[in-house]
């Protein structure tokens, strides 16, 4: 078992889940935040099978993450 920092999403048409710090795209997705982890819990699995457990392990793993607003010019 390990440990992995997720951010879940919530759109007008139901729920994304990423992982933080996971080398490589894996993303899950639901109609509820519950569904959208549990999707993304199985591409983890599948992410690992696929390419191998160095994918979790990182230099710099993310210990804390927050949501902020900046504004760009478009």
């Amino acid at each position: 078992m390990t440990n992995v920092k997720i951010v879940v999403e919530k759109h007008p048409d139901g729920y994304v889940a990423y992982p933080l710090g996971v080398q490589g795209v894996v993303v899950g997705e639901g109609d509820s935040a519950d569904a959208a982890i549990a999707d993304l819990r199985s591409a983890i699995r599948f992410h690992v099978e696929t390419f191998g457990v160095q994918v979790l392990r990182t230099e710099s793993p993310v210990l804390e993450a927050y949501v902020a607003d900046t504004q760009i010019a478009v």
